[in-house]
């Protein structure tokens, strides 16, 4: 059912964390995976382990605030099925925390980028009439996080961007939508976890705005991604799917 075979998918920052679980869940099911990521070792890491278990992948290293190469990118590779635009970076501080490079650093990758790839990207689906574009947002996207104000800021913005493409292009036969996790245990928030003095307390704070109490893992937000990818969901263009273990509920 959630079969992706003959399927060409491009995921940004596929080096690691959830961009690396959708891209090799996706190549398990049969799609060709373009991993995109600046870190091109881990890039091309990513890319060996695909072909070890069996899967097809490539890798292009892209920065993804830059339109031009996103636009000769897409120049290069063959057509899309499956754009993922995961590339993402964070912010801590209220307003007297936030500068204002701060909003603009974050807005360049995590606006902009998915924004320049769906320029890229986009057109070759719309000319084909398929194809499935899915913007990693985040809870910050549809409520305000405590201390995150530029981040709230751009995912905000990242889930009005794929409510927009959707209306936009509503009868093309290309779906656009946005995941919303709340904490996830990436490979990067367990370093943060690790600074701390006591590891688990850390983690049981962090993991209590969401009512199951733990954190969703990379694999748990993947799977919501190969729902959206595959021709199962052609019903569904202009959502934001939340997995967040229900910290919205209450909301």
């Amino acid at each position: 059912m959630f079969t992706l075979t003959n399927k060409i998918a491009l995921v940004t920052g596929g080096g690691s964390g959830i961009g690396r679980a959708i891209a090799r869940l996706f190549a398990r099911q049969g799609a060709f995976v373009w991993i995109v990521d600046r870190d091109a070792l881990a890039g091309r890491g990513e890319v060996d382990a695909i072909r070890e278990e069996g899967g097809q992948a490539d890798f292009a290293e892209l920065d993804v605030s830059d339109a031009a190469a996103a636009a000769a990118l897409a120049l290069r590779l063959p057509p899309l099925d499956i754009l993922v635009n995961n590339a993402g970076i964070g912010h801590v501080g209220s307003l007297l925390e936030t500068a204002a490079t701060d909003l603009d650093r974050l807005h360049a990758v995590n606006v902009r980028g998915p924004f320049n790839l769906c320029k890229a990207f986009v057109p070759g689906m719309l000319t084909r009439r398929r194809g499935s574009v899915i913007n990693l947002a985040s809870i910050g996207g549809v409520l305000a996080v405590r201390d995150r104000l530029a981040y709230t800021v751009t995912k905000h913005a990242v889930v009005g961007l794929t409510k927009a493409l959707a209306l936009d292009h509503s009868h093309t036969g290309v779906r656009f939508n946005a995941i919303c996790p709340g904490r996830v245990e990436t490979p990067f928030v367990r370093s943060r976890l690790a600074e701390y003095p006591d590891p688990e307390k850390a983690y049981r704070e962090m993991a209590s705005t969401q009512l199951n109490g733990r954190m969703a893992q990379p694999d748990e937000i993947a799977a919501a991604a190969l729902y959206l990818a595959a021709d199962v969901s052609a019903m569904v263009t202009g959502s934001n799917l939340l997995i967040d273990g229900g910290w919205s509920a209450g909301k």
